[in-house]
């Protein structure tokens, strides 16, 4: 069991967990972290492998940047979005296994 640091509230990794599991609570979204745990994309690969329309991938692209768990780079022309890190992959590739069992 992780206990929280001394000096934090000690609600405050479970507001900040909730916070992550709330924003990763959409099939779509789920599927974009999904398609990122493999590496950066870009909106127009995101809409090819996901099969929905790019504005709704923008949508949810904004809700997990706001959310700091994908950032975007400017690629010539094109927005390249990829991970903050590791662990969030590890999250939802974890439960698509699990709901998979």
């Amino acid at each position: 069991m992780i206990p929280p640091p001394a000096t934090e509230d000690p609600l405050e990794s479970l507001r900040a967990a909730s916070d992550l599991l709330r924003a990763l609570a959409s099939p779509v979204r789920v599927g974009i972290v999904r398609e990122l745990a493999e590496g950066g994309k870009c909106v127009h690969e995101l809409v090819d492998a996901l099969g929905i329309s790019q504005p709704l991938v923008s949508q949810h692209l904004r809700v997990l940047r706001t959310s700091r768990i994908v950032t975007v780079r400017r690629r010539a022309r094109e927005a390249e979005y990829s991970l903050v890190d590791d662990h969030i992959a590890h999250i939802v590739l974890d439960a698509i296994r699990h709901a998979h069992e």
